[in-house]
C-alpha cells in the first residue's frame, strides 16, 4: 500500500465528537488497547487528520502516527503504535526467509507461516510461542506480524486467509498489503 515514498496532503483538526468516536472505535476492535487509550489519545489532546494517497486517512498526534484507514477499512495501528504495546495485538510470525520479501513490500504467502521459523496460533502451545495466540484468527483479522529471531514487529495488516485454513492448505496469499517498517508511510516526515 506503501511502497513508494508519499507526500502528506492536506492536514485538518478532527471535531471532538469525531475524536471520541475514533477513541470507541479504537476499543473496540483493539480491547487490549484499553487500558492504555489515554496515553494513546489523550481527551485533552488535539487529534490532527492526514489525508494521504490512494483515499488513506492517517490520524496523527502531534507529529506522531497512530492509525490508519483506507476509504471505510478496518482501523490499523501504525508501526510505532505496535512497538510501544506489542502485547495488545493478535500475531503471527513469519520465518527469517519472508523477512526480505515483506520488507520490500510483498505480499506475505502463506509458507513464510506454515514453515518451521513461522507461527501461527496454536490450542497446544507452550511456553515462547503461547503469545501467538491458542485460538484461529478469521479471515479480515487485523494482525501484527513479527519477524523470526527479531525484537519488533515488521508488519500490520488484515488476513486473507483465515489461520485454521492456512495450516491445511499451506500455500497461498496470506495477508494483504498493510504497513512495514521502510515503506512510505515509515518513513513519512510529519514535522
Amino acid at each position: 500500500m506503501f511502497k513508494k515514498d508519499i507526500t502528506p496532503g492536506a492536514k485538518s483538526k478532527v471535531k471532538s465528537s469525531a475524536q471520541r468516536a475514533i477513541r470507541n472505535k479504537v476499543v473496540e476492535e483493539y480491547p487490549l488497547l484499553a487500558p492504555h487509550i489515554d496515553e494513546i489519545i489523550p481527551k485533552k489532546e488535539q487529534l490532527d487528520l492526514v489525508k494521504l494517497p490512494d483515499r488513506v486517512s492517517l490520524y496523527t498526534l502531534g507529529s506522531t502516527p497512530l492509525f490508519f484507514q483506507h476509504m471505510d477499512d478496518n482501523l490499523l495501528p501504525h508501526l510505532s503504535v505496535v512497538h510501544k504495546f506489542p502485547d495488545c495485538f493478535s500475531r503471527i510470525r513469519i520465518d527469517r526467509g519472508a523477512i526480505r520479501f515483506v520488507l520490500s513490500g510483498a505480499t506475505l504467502m502463506v509458507p513464510g507461516l506454515t514453515s518451521p521459523g513461522g507461527r501461527l496460533p496454536d490450542p497446544e502451545a507452550e511456553g515462547e510461542d503461547e503469545r501467538y495466540g491458542k485460538e484461529d484468527l478469521e479471515p479480515g483479522t487485523v494482525v501484527v506480524v513479527e519477524a523470526e529471531g527479531k525484537e519488533h514487529a515488521c508488519f500490520v495488516g488484515v488476513l486473507k486467509m483465515g489461520t485454521s485454513e492456512m495450516k491445511k492448505v499451506k500455500k497461498g496469499q496470506a495477508m494483504e498489503g498493510g504497513h512495514y517498517l521502510g515503506d512510505g508511510l515509515w518513513g513519512l516526515n510529519l514535522g
